[in-house]
């Protein structure tokens, strides 16, 4: 089995559903096992430290997650058309995996939720890649070849899964975000797959 990492954050819930969903595509294919990790919030207190062991849902990620993991979906939710600082701080704690190459040559995918339709779904996805691009992974988007990407009418692209989870967190995500996420899931997984048996 070869493990795929599918690491989020999530303040509401909307994110970590989509993170399960996509999990759930993962593991749909052969030899594939999705490997579910958070990141802490940040604090606004210097001081302020998070428990180590989050109190429900999925472990705080690890170093050694990124280094045995032969792909990763990265999710966050949207902060004003990027990803939420939580995502960000971790990724610029990585600078030791980018100098030893830890994660060059594996296929990426990324996610997001907003609250309203047109929140920055696509400016947070497109974030989310540029650190993944510096570390040399290989975006994997999800092609219009997935009906439901062309007749969903909340969310979903070409540069990853998203979903509108409206402004109190009321929406629950649709029949087409849910195909698109299992879409996503299986899609990153053959390709991971595919290249780490070279």
């Amino acid at each position: 089995m070869q493990d795929i990492l599918v690491l989020y954050y999530s303040q509401h819930g909307a994110t970590r559903e989509l993170a399960r969903l996509i999990a759930r595509g993962i593991e749909s294919v052969p030899g594939a096992r999705a490997r579910i990790r958070t990141v802490p919030k940040v604090s606004t207190v210097c001081e302020a430290t998070a428990p180590a062991i989050p109190e429900s849902g999925a472990p705080y990620v690890e170093r050694s997650d990124l280094a045995e993991c032969v792909g990763l979906a990265l999710g966050s939710p949207t902060r004003f058309g990027n990803m939420a600082a939580s995502i960000k701080y971790f990724l610029d704690g990585t600078s030791a995996e980018w100098m030893a190459g830890t994660l060059a040559g594996k296929p990426a995918c990324v996610f997001t939720t907003t609250s309203t339709q047109h929140g920055g779904q696509e400016t947070t996805l497109l974030s989310m890649m540029l650190p993944l691009m510096h570390h040399g992974m290989l975006i994997v988007g999800l092609p219009y070849t997935e009906p439901a990407l062309t007749h969903t009418t909340s969310g979903g692209s070409p540069y990853g899964v998203s979903h509108v989870s409206g402004v109190k967190n009321e929406a629950p995500i649709s029949e087409d975000e849910k195909t698109l996420a299992l879409a996503q899931g299986r899609r990153l997984a053959e390709a991971a797959l595919k290249l780490a048996a070279r």
